[in-house]
């Protein structure tokens, strides 16, 4: 029995209570239901109803196999040099070494003062220049630490060392993507922990992105002097990208109504409390693509083979958004719906390869054999 009827014939009456979107409750998706049998598909889909018009640009996804499973609350994933992966667990305060070949895993330990709760952890990291860098949640609030790695370190990762300090926390919206630019700057996603005022505060690292130096300095050519903040008006940024031409994309939650991918511009106010989806609102950015919660909850996302692909919680699929410069080319489609339950992080791995894992051990989905796991997929 496929997925999809598996939910029909045993979660049907659940299904009435998933309605909702990410509602003023705060919390970033709702739980999802069990995994699938197969290891492996292959779809094409037709536009989302949600987007515009405009005929679709043909899309296509292949999972061609399971590098490995059995990750708990797995989050932020980064390619190593020499193509072996690192994943961080949220809740178990672990980054884990990935053979990029055979899948085997070898444990790195824990990360000194992770305090994980709610939807704050151990969650996103980046790889540069011989460091490990993470975005946690931490006593007292977010930060990102970097960490020496390789070397004479071997397979252990060094002792934490503070790269930005401050960032809000809370129970819900803690944000916590981060990855380098072109720039070779380091950028992060950041959420406004439920205090909505927080996103339209300049002063307030909260609902932003962030751009700074690999040591944790306002980044030269930043909007606002002697600040990190890049762009705000956000309310829980957890995907960021770059296309080809080096544009940055994020996506992030909505509440109630419309989840958002926008083109992130320096200095632009992207709306949040104000403003939620397409508002027309003069001094706010409207997103390049919105999608109803139910069909999101958007977290990492990736470029690849001329589109922007998206992780979907709650909304258990990956989307493609087709994109030509600056503008989309066609409607989002929504691939692999409801048959590897819900999607955590998509990572780019060359070519028309991605890296897709997995998020039903979170606390939110219906962990089955083998969850969590990273997939192997080929786009088009």
């Amino acid at each position: 029995m496929s997925r999809p009827a598996v939910v029909k014939a045993l979660w049907g009456a659940a299904a009435l209570v998933l309605v909702a979107g990410c509602s003023s409750g705060g919390t970033e998706d709702r739980p999802g239901a069990a995994p699938p049998t197969s290891a492996s598909a292959s779809a094409t889909a037709p536009a989302s109803p949600s987007g515009s018009a405009t005929a679709p640009a043909g899309g296509r996804v292949a999972v061609t196999g399971t590098l490995t499973e059995g990750l708990k609350s797995p989050w932020g994933l980064a390619e190593l040099p020499g193509g072996d992966l690192l994943v961080s667990s949220r809740d178990e305060r672990t980054i884990t070494k990935v053979d990029g070949r055979t899948g085997a895993k070898t444990s790195l330990g824990e990360v000194p003062g992770v305090v994980p709760g709610g939807e704050g952890g151990l969650m996103g990291l980046a790889v540069r220049d011989g460091w490990v860098y993470a975005y946690l949640t931490a006593a007292s609030d977010n930060r990102i630490v970097r960490m020496r790695y390789g070397g004479a370190e071997g397979d252990r990762l060094g002792v934490p060392q503070p790269v930005l300090t401050g960032i809000p926390k809370g129970t819900v919206h803690n944000g916590g993507r981060i990855a380098f630019g072109p720039d070779r700057m380091l950028y992060a996603g950041t959420g406004e922990t439920g205090r909505t005022g927080l996103a339209q505060d300049r002063e307030s690292l909260g609902g932003k992105i962030l751009r700074m130096t690999p040591e944790g300095r306002p980044a030269p050519g930043n909007p606002f002097p002697g600040s990190v903040v890049y762009s705000y008006g956000h309310r829980n940024v957890q995907g960021i990208a770059w296309d080809d031409q080096g544009r940055l994309w994020a996506a992030e939650f909505g509440q109630n109504t419309w989840d958002e991918l926008n083109l992130v511009e320096p200095g632009k106010n992207y709306g949040w409390p104000e403003a939620e989806g397409r508002a027309g609102k003069a001094g706010f950015v409207d997103p390049v693509a919105q999608w109803p919660t139910s069909e999101a909850s958007p977290s990492g996302i990736a470029y690849a083979q001329g589109a922007i692909w998206m992780a979907g919680l709650r909304g258990e699929r990956l989307w493609r958004v087709p994109l030509s410069g600056a503008e989309r080319s066609g409607d989002p489609q929504a691939f692999l719906s409801e048959e590897y339950g819900r999607l955590r992080t998509v990572l780019a791995g060359g070519g028309g390869r991605l890296w897709l894992v997995t998020s039903e051990t979170d606390g939110r989905g219906t962990p089955g054999p083998g969850d969590d796991r990273i997939l192997r997929l080929e786009v088009s």
